[in-house]
Order: C-alpha cells, then sequence, then structure tokens
C-alpha cells in the first residue's frame, strides 16, 4: 500500500508538469533544481513584481486597483502559489504571470501563450476564484517581447488545468520517476538538463541511444566557481556584504564574490563565522575541514535534496548480497582498468606486469564475493605501486625515497601526496553524493564504519589513479616541488602549507581537464564526470536503470 502523502502543490510545478513529467518530479518530489541563464534571466524578469504591494486583498480589488505578488492557497485544489499582478479594470480582475523571453504565435501570426505558460496563469486563476474572488481573465507578460498576451479561461481549459493538476499529484504520489522525453527540442533548453541526463538516462536503463539530435555533453551554464583554499591558523573566513572576507589580526588576505565560490576548504585551526557558514550552507556551497597535514575530518553542507527514494533503494542494495557484490565487481573494474592505462601512457611497466593487471581487471566477472574482488583488487594494487616509480621521472626516483604505498603516516614525499590527494578526491566525492541524495556513509565495495564516507570512498576508486595520481606524477615530473617543499617528522611526512598552492594549482588543472565519455562520445572535465557518474548510481539505486557501468579511459 502507498502511504505517501501528497503535499499542496506550487503552482509553479504545474507549469513544469506541462512542460515535462520528468522536470516536475526532479523539482517538486526530488527537491533538484539547478540554475542556468533562462533562470537567471527569468529572476530578473520578475524583479518588480517579486516586490508585494502594501495591500489588503480583500478590500483592494477596485477598479484601477494593482496588486503584486499576491499569495493564495487552496486545501481543496491541493494548490498554493504567488501570483505575479492581479489587475482589476471596469470588466473585472485580471490574473497576469509574468515569464522572460517571447510568446509563441499561431496558424495566423496571432500571439499566443506557451501551453505550458498558460496552465501556470491558469492555476493562478483557479486559485483566486476558489479564494472567493470573481477573475474574468488571465494572461502572461512576456518580457522580452514586451507583449502582453491573453490566455483562456473558459471551462475546457480550466478542465485541462484542473485534470493536469491530478495527474501531476499521482505522479508525485506513485513514486516513479518518468522516462525522458523522446524529443529532445525542449530538453536542450532545460534548467534540470545537466541533472536529468535524458539520453544518459535512457541508455543507462535500456542499454540503447534511440534519442533524436547530437549528443551534446551535460554541462551546466556557466563556470563552475572557485575554491577558496584558507590554511593559516590565524585567519578567519567572514561575511561583509555578498563577500567572503579572509583575515588575520594584522592583514586582509583574500576578498572574494561568494557567486564565485563553488567550495571552501579549511585546514588547521583556522576560523569561520556563523554568518559565513550560514550563507553558504544556503547557497549549497561544501565547506570542508582538513587536519593541517591534509586529512579530510569532515564537512558542512546544506540541507540535501530530499532523495528518500534514492536513499531507501540504497538501503535495500546493500542488504542485497547479489547486488553489492555485482556494483564491488564493476568498480574495481573500472579501477583496475585505469591503473592500467596510467601504467600504459605515462610508465614503463613490463610486459608481464601489463598483461597481469588486464588478466586481474578480467577476473572481476568471475568473482563469487566481495572478499574475492578485495583479493582482485589487492593484488592489482600491488603490480600498480610496483611499478610506480616508472612514471616518475629517472632523475627524481632516488630523491623522493619511493619504496612502494604506505600510509597512517605517509613515510616520504610521494605518499604524502598521494595520501593529500586521496583525501580531497574523497571530500569532493562526499560532497556530490550528499548533494544529489545519496547517503555518503553506507558503500557496497567499502565496508561502513564510523566516520567513514563509504561510498565516496567506492566512487572514489575509478577516478583514484586518473586524478589524485596524475597530480601527483604533475607535480613531481613538472619539478613544481621539490624535496624542501616537505617536513618530515615523528609524525610522518607531510607537505609544508606554503607548498600547498601548487598541490592546488595542479589539482583546478586536472579537474578541469576534458576527458571523452566511455559510452557517449562527448568530452566533460573530470569534475562534471564525477557528478555524471554519481547520478548514474543515484538512478540505479532508484531503480531507474540496470546496472551501474564504472568511467574508463582509454
Amino acid at each position: 500500500m502507498n502511504n505517501r502523502i501528497v503535499p499542496s502543490m506550487p503552482v509553479r510545478r504545474l507549469q513544469n508538469y506541462a512542460y515535462c513529467p520528468r522536470l516536475f518530479f526532479l523539482q517538486w518530489v526530488e527537491g533538484v533544481f539547478q540554475e542556468n541563464a533562462d533562470t537567471v534571466a527569468g529572476d530578473f524578469a520578475h524583479r518588480r513584481v517579486d516586490q508585494p504591494s502594501a495591500f489588503d486583498l480583500e478590500s483592494a480589488f477596485r477598479p484601477g486597483a494593482s496588486i503584486r505578488s499576491v499569495e493564495l492557497s487552496s486545501e481543496r485544489l491541493g494548490l498554493h502559489g504567488v501570483v505575479d499582478l492581479v489587475e482589476s479594470g471596469e470588466e473585472g480582475i485580471e490574473v497576469v504571470d509574468y515569464k522572460k523571453g517571447v510568446h509563441w504565435r499561431n496558424a495566423s501570426g496571432k500571439p499566443v501563450a506557451k501551453d505550458y505558460d498558460a496552465v501556470q496563469v491558469q492555476g493562478y486563476y483557479l486559485l483566486l476564484r476558489d479564494n472567493g474572488h470573481k477573475p474574468v481573465s488571465a494572461s502572461v507578460y512576456y518580457a522580452e517581447s514586451k507583449t502582453r498576451v491573453q490566455v483562456p479561461v473558459d471551462e475546457e481549459s480550466l478542465s485541462r488545468c484542473l485534470n493536469l493538476v491530478q495527474q501531476a499529484q499521482q505522479l508525485a504520489e506513485s513514486g516513479v520517476c518518468p522516462d525522458p522525453p523522446q524529443s529532445s527540442s525542449r530538453c536542450l533548453k532545460c534548467a534540470a538538463y545537466p541533472i536529468c541526463l535524458p539520453r544518459e538516462s535512457l541508455f543507462w536503463k535500456t542499454g540503447k541511444d534511440t534519442l533524436p539530435g547530437p549528443r551534446v555533453p551535460p554541462r551546466p551554464d556557466g563556470v563552475d566557481g572557485e575554491i577558496l583554499v584558507v590554511q593559516d591558523f590565524r585567519a578567519r573566513i567572514g561575511l561583509r556584504g555578498g563577500n567572503l572576507v579572509v583575515e588575520r589580526p594584522d592583514d586582509k588576505l583574500v576578498k572574494a564574490p561568494l557567486e564565485q565560490i563553488r567550495a571552501v576548504n579549511i585546514f588547521g585551526a583556522a576560523q569561520i563565522s556563523t554568518q559565513a557558514l550560514h550563507e553558504l550552507m544556503t547557497r549549497d556551497v561544501p565547506v570542508s575541514y582538513f587536519s593541517p597535514s591534509g586529512r579530510f575530518v569532515g564537512m558542512t553542507h546544506g540541507l540535501p535534496v530530499s532523495g528518500v527514494d534514492a536513499r531507501r533503494g540504497q538501503y535495500r542494495l546493500f542488504d542485497d548480497p547479489d547486488l553489492r557484490l555485482m556494483l564491488a565487481k564493476e568498480i574495481v573494474r573500472g579501477k583496475i582498468h585505469n591503473q592500467r592505462t596510467m601504467l600504459m601512457r605515462n610508465g614503463n611497466a613490463s610486459e608481464q606486469d601489463i598483461t597481469k593487471m588486464a588478466d586481474l581487471r578480467d577476473a572481476t566477472s568471475s568473482a563469487e564475493s566481495i572478499d574475492s574482488v578485495r583479493g582482485i583488487e589487492g593484488a592489482a594494487a600491488a603490480l600498480y605501486f610496483g611499478a610506480f616509480s616508472t612514471m616518475l621521472c629517472d632523475t627524481e626516483v632516488s630523491s623522493w625515497d619511493w619504496n612502494g604505498r604506505n600510509r597512517r603516516p605517509p613515510k616520504d614525499p610521494v605518499n604524502a601526496l598521494l595520501s593529500l590527494g586521496y583525501s580531497v578526491l574523497s571530500k569532493e566525492l562526499t560532497g556530490i553524493c550528499h548533494y544529489v541524495g545519496l547517503d555518503p556513509f553506507l558503500g557496497f565495495f567499502h565496508s561502513p564504519r564510523y566516520g567513514r564516507p563509504a561510498l565516496a570512498l567506492d566512487m572514489m576508486e575509478e577516478f583514484r589513479p586518473l586524478i589524485a595520481d596524475s597530480v601527483v606524477i604533475s607535480l613531481l615530473n613538472r619539478k613544481e616541488l621539490s624535496a624542501g617543499d616537505f617536513v618530515k617528522s615523528s609524525r610522518g611526512v607531510f607537505l609544508k602549507d606554503g607548498a600547498r598552492r601548487s598541490f592546488w594549482q595542479a589539482w583546478g588543472r586536472r579537474m578541469d581537464t576534458e576527458v571523452t565519455h566511455p559510452c557517449f562520445g562527448y568530452r566533460m572535465s573530470y569534475r562534471r564526470m564525477m557528478d555524471v557518474q554519481i547520478r548514474q548510481l543515484w538512478r540505479f539505486c532508484r531503480n531507474d536503470c540496470e546496472k551501474y557501468v564504472a568511467f574508463t579511459t582509454r
């Protein structure tokens, strides 16, 4: 029996449903929203009508009155919303909704409202009528063309609107995300396109790519923003106007507009004010905390998207041994493939080792338990790190004291960099898991353990060699770091504070590097690729696709 309780629906979401049921589901049921150029322009077009008028709604509907931003609700209809503008003229009350862009034209060239925009203003018309008022007309004002277009409010049109309300509510109650639309004309203009991934979702579900049109990388509009790194123990991060300000008692270090910040990383004892933290959480900007040596400690983040269905599915998958094994095998297959690719591209490993790694990669498919998968992963790691030094310049290998992988604590500069890279990578993936609505602490290959983001560690495996290891190799081979940039102590070897700037520069370069998607053929940055992979897992947890496919590169 379905025990979902469908709350009152915003009329804005009714417009989403008329545009695309999948968009409606993602934005209302799952709470997923992605800004793009169109949504920003829409907010700008609303800037005036979003300021409420100082009127008493019950007495203000007299000829010539105009009321902006009127909030209404109806339990009977199951709707609520804010009407942009209500005007009272000699013929009666008119409901007006503001939209960016331009109107459509019919066959005779007459301006008409877009069908999904018409549904929204009809919803407002019904709300006003259900609250005891008697509107006589409705229209949509298109800001770009500066045209007000009348919308039909006859009983047939209003009945269609009410049917759409019921259909949307039934879809929300079902909890089943609709398949992507078969036409891509609206998809490419949709704000949720980078999240919806229509072509990719259909491929993951059916194994076929049947959508018309070109393959377009699901890249969000605009730049991703900058990472603010603070590691001076005397520093304090505060909020001043629309800027983050980093100060020391004797100096102002950084002033950065909030719009340009996509993440804040704090090392050691640096401080951040409550006001700054609140604003960053409101903007969904994660703040990550690291120990002075670079160990990832934790993060603060705004509330995640609803994601209830995905998390429930994630918990069910964890309790299914066969599905856990299937995921673990694919995760390790992808990792070994990418480790082997790194050695073939950058190193001089023996043909015997390369062949053994290919055999281990292929052996994952026949593994009968997660312990067997772990054994395969460990054997491949031994081969990989045994040949790791062949990817470093010959003249530098001896100075780094490399003698294989070690940790807790790292005993040489190479391991210190690898540990820092893995720590930062786990932080990045923990944030994405949290953002899409998955539980970062419940993994499938890595066992849950107190304080360990096991799912982020799962997702990290396929990216470890391609991102973290690549950053380390680049830093050392390009001589961006020297032995003097590390400090050796009884607690291990760590990168000095002043040398972390080089690390973050190399990290940014790698994350912005574009790579070809193995299934879809288009190119995207590693940063975006991690997001796409976790959204694929999100769909798998929701039972929207048959399997998870690890990211691998040639």
